[in-house]
């Protein structure tokens, strides 16, 4: 299986709204293609700002002031809502202010007239057939599939490559409110069993199950308190590993850090309390073994630990072996490993030791000392990812963001390369080192996803699966742009927008910045229903992510974080100098760690912007690792606890910076109240901080979903309503005319 470095929960199913996952540390689900039905009309775009000629007074719900102060480092720093970081669930104040917020924010929303249009068309967008990438377990074949508007996918297998699928597992009788989601899973290798993790309510935490694939029933096994795990079977099908963190206090779950997360072997048939400890490191209670895989022989568990650094360790245990003793490959935190596969005791890893662009080694681990060896150097561009399946290894590169994948032999020549339909993302090839059939997606802003047979000895693939959009995307355009950041950088920016819209016109800015991560082009319907009112979707690669390799991440961590920021900023003038964006026209969205990166550049910019969507964000950095997983992000943005890292972090936290006596943008930030990622009360402080500040007449509303968490399993229909929400508002502060489609 190509083992990307870093990369969407759900690579091309994505949705701008959808999330990403954790600190990416978290477990990739298979991946998925979208594609969707868009019927063109004609529309009419106006870059007026007509919409704020007159603005309503809102009265916001009144928010206590508490008189919290904190003195880190000398700097006296007041923190009056506090109070806002308790728990909705036990805290009725907090609910109260909550039900209040969403009272105020949902009146001013029904007056939007684009909100019932984007609604509309975005049930329709989402109604089309979407498939994952297949796996091959034991000649059959698993896969998930959404009919259209499902609220969750279902779990089905093929008994032939290309015979009748049959439902396994359907998550959306599961809850009345399709909150409940079929999260990570896993079939045995004889294709006999699946392990498959429940998700309730959008939580991180994940109850593991069994179900037979001949006789469909659930087997009585049950593993709870599974977070940031994969799901390995062994070869033989007796039982599978995963990973867990202790069980919590009664009321706690949803308020539990990350500390001392272990891996376990789970017997079928036996209860968990019977499950065998595999690895663990108590003396580092922060690392967290997210990544665990076996070897296609059956013969090793790897085992990937990191406390939230870009580098790992990396471990492996001998299931040949009496005693199962973990045997630490790579020790220490400088680098990043990942197996990719194994020829007996050679081992091809992927890594970025002396190779910020990544490159591809053996390790043969009969060595007492194995000694690292390069079998396919650092290339000009970024590896993304690598595979080893039918006696190949298979290289996804990026090169400006697009993907290409590269073969070479197991000792290092060059074999040709995969031949992709066109510019744009392919991700998959899963398989077996001496099994020639791997599956792969490819995907783009205007190329309904595509899921390809590829036989690996003919270097040749046909088409498995082809989403039937009713639709000419010829209508769509993409750009690819290059501009210049405050300090010189080149940065890459991807546009988007219908054919005709030649003027300047209403814009969405997007970006992450963040973790290494890259958010590939990719088919989405939200994007779709902006592009095709005449709006225009771009989307920036700022540094912090991994788009250029290691250097490109550090210039946009720790010390380095106000070069995300510029960069951003630089986008939207950059946008607006060429003509692409209307001079008040500009929305900016991002979320996770680019839900901070819009709260920072609204505070240090306010001007530029005329609407801003900061979702899930990071808002208080004095405070972020005081949360469940936030210990976790310390080594991405430095440590308030460290008085460099403090004044730093300081300088450009959202909650801190909001400048009173500027006119601020609109504002309409987005959260959910059962979040355990990014709890709610950052963006409950930094809301009730822009209400109470003198900002100008402009919304500066919060929208909290209920029974949601941090993106990943989130009903369809709450993302449509979610979506719609945000593009009307942002449509009307941006000057977009919203038509319904004739």
């Amino acid at each position: 299986m190509i083992k990307n470095v870093k990369s969407r929960q759900e690579v091309l199913e994505f949705d701008f709204f959808g999330l990403r996952p954790s600190s990416r540390k978290t477990p990739m689900r298979r991946a998925a293609l979208l594609a969707l039905p868009l019927f063109f009309a004609t529309y009419f775009v106006s870059a007026c700002s007509d919409s704020a000629a007159t603005i309503p007074t809102i009265a916001y719900p009144e928010t206590k002031r508490g008189d919290v102060v904190n003195k880190p480092f000398g700097q006296t720093i007041a923190d009056p809502y506090r109070w806002l970081e308790n728990d909705v669930r036990s805290d009725k104040e907090v609910a109260s202010w909550v039900e209040s917020q969403n009272k105020v924010t949902n009146a001013y929303l029904d007056t939007l007239p684009g909100r019932d249009i984007f609604k509309a068309r975005l049930k329709q967008l989402y109604n089309y057939e979407r498939f994952t990438i297949p796996v091959k377990k034991g000649g059959r074949y698993f896969y998930s599939r959404n009919s259209g508007v499902q609220n969750q996918r279902v779990l089905y297998v093929r008994d032939s490559v290309d015979g009748a699928g049959r439902v396994l597992i359907d998550p959306n009788s599961w809850a009345k409110d399709g909150a409940t989601a079929l999260a990570e899973w896993s079939a045995s290798d004889d294709g006999a069993r699946v392990a498959y993790a429940v998700q309730d309510g959008g939580t991180d935490w994940r109850t593991i199950r069994v179900l037979d694939v001949n006789t469909g029933k659930v087997l009585g096994d049950e593993v709870e308190w599974a977070r940031f795990t994969t799901i390995e079977w062994t070869k033989d099908g007796s039982g599978f590993f995963y990973a867990r963190f202790p069980e919590p206090k009664q009321g706690t779950a949803s308020q539990a850090g990350v500390e001392n997360h272990a891996v376990y072997f789970h017997a079928i048939g036996t209860p968990q309390t019977q499950d065998r400890l595999v690895y663990a490191t108590p003396d580092q209670p922060t690392m967290v073994h997210s990544v665990i895989s076996i070897t296609g022989d059956g013969r090793y568990v790897a085992i990937l630990s990191t406390p939230g650094t870009p580098g790992n360790t990396l471990s492996v245990v001998d299931l040949q072996s009496a005693d199962w003793k973990p045997r630490k490959l790579i020790a220490n935190l400088d680098d990043h490993w990942s197996v990719v596969g194994n020829v007996g005791t050679k081992f091809f890893l992927m890594t970025n030791k002396d190779a910020p662009r990544l490159k591809v080694v053996t390790m043969d681990i009969a060595a007492t000392v194995p000694v690292v060896r390069d079998v396919v150097p650092e290339q000009d561009s970024v590896l993304n990812g690598a595979s080893l399946v039918g006696g190949r290894l298979l290289l996804s590169y990026l090169v400006d963001v697009k993907t290409e994948v590269r073969r070479y032999t197991l000792e290092g020549k060059t074999d040709g390369v995969v031949k992709l339909p066109g510019i744009g993302t392919a991700i998959g090839f899963e398989g077996e080192e001496d099994d020639e059939e791997t599956f792969y997606g490819f995907t783009s802003f205007n190329a309904p996803g595509i899921i390809y047979r590829y036989d690996v000895v003919s270097n040749t693939a046909r088409i498995w699966s082809e989403a039937k959009v009713a639709t000419d995307l010829n209508q769509i355009v993409v750009e690819q742009h290059f501009y210049k950041s405050k300090d010189g950088t080149r940065v890459p920016m991807f546009i988007v927008r219908r054919k005709d819209v030649t003027n300047p016109a209403p814009t969405v800015l997007n970006a992450y910045g963040g973790y290494r991560l890259i958010d590939p082009p990719g088919f989405t319907p939200a994007l779709l229903a902006w592009v095709e009112q005449g709006g225009v979707f771009a989307i920036a690669y700022v540094r912090g992510g991994g788009e250029y390799g290691r250097a490109w991440h550090e210039a946009g961590r720790r010390q380095n974080k106000q070069n995300v920021f510029d960069d951003f900023i630089a986008a939207g003038e950059y946008l607006k100098a060429q003509g692409i964006t209307s001079q008040d026209g500009l929305a900016i969205q991002g979320a996770s760690n680019g839900g901070l990166l819009i709260g920072a550049v609204v505070n240090q910019r306010p001007d530029l912007f005329a609407a801003a969507l900061p979702q899930v964000g990071v808002m208080d950095m004095l405070r972020f690792d005081k949360f469940t997983a936030g210990k976790l992000w310390v080594d991405e943005f430095g440590s308030p606890a460290r008085e460099a890292d403090f004044r730093n972090l300081f300088s450009y936290s959202p909650y801190h910076n909001i400048q009173s006596g500027k006119d601020y943008p609109a504002i309409l930030a987005t959260t959910a109240d059962t979040d355990d990622r990014v709890v709610p009360g950052h963006s409950f402080k930094y809301v009730a901080a822009l209400q109470a500040a003198d900002i100008g007449p402009k919304p500066h509303l919060v929208r909290i979903e209920t029974r949601a968490g941090h993106g990943a399993g989130k009903p369809t229909d709450k993302i449509i309503e979610e979506t719609a929400d945000m593009w009307a508002f942002a449509a009307h502060w941006t000057g977009l005319k919203v038509k319904p489609a004739k």
